[in-house]
């Protein structure tokens, strides 16, 4: 389900990318590509196809928010599944991803198993 996907995620904090990049390459995600922000992110998509962007929330110059509005803004982008990955867990921080456009939502601290599940749970449906 996972094999063959290509992926970008978006996270300004090194630490957090190592991790992001460690558990995504344990559930069997290995075309991946780092962005420090959505900027970052935009400029490294380019024109090519992705399977999934996985972006964090804070983040400076361009923040998940902004670079959710931005993708679901594009023709080749409005339907690709984004799961957003953040510390900020409240009731009203979820339903204001959903309402941008974000497919699944993950709260920090994850692991592995509960990334593999969301991403999962967004192939599938």
């Amino acid at each position: 389900m996972m094999e063959g996907k290509k992926v970008i995620f978006v996270e300004d904090s090194p630490t957090m990318r190592r991790i992001i990049m460690n558990s995504l390459k344990k559930i069997g995600i290995e075309d991946v590509t780092e962005a420090e922000n959505g900027v970052d992110a935009l400029d490294k998509m380019g024109d090519a196809s992705w399977d999934m962007v996985i972006t964090d929330w804070n983040m400076p110059e361009m923040n998940g928010e902004e670079l959710v509005r931005e993708l679901r803004g594009k023709d080749q982008y409005k339907d690709m599944p984004i799961l957003m990955i953040t510390t900020r867990g409240m009731q009203d921080d979820v339903m204001t991803a959903i309402k941008m456009g974000v497919n699944g939502y993950v709260v920090k601290p994850f692991t592995p198993e509960i990334l593999k599940k969301k991403i999962g749970e967004i192939f599938t449906s």
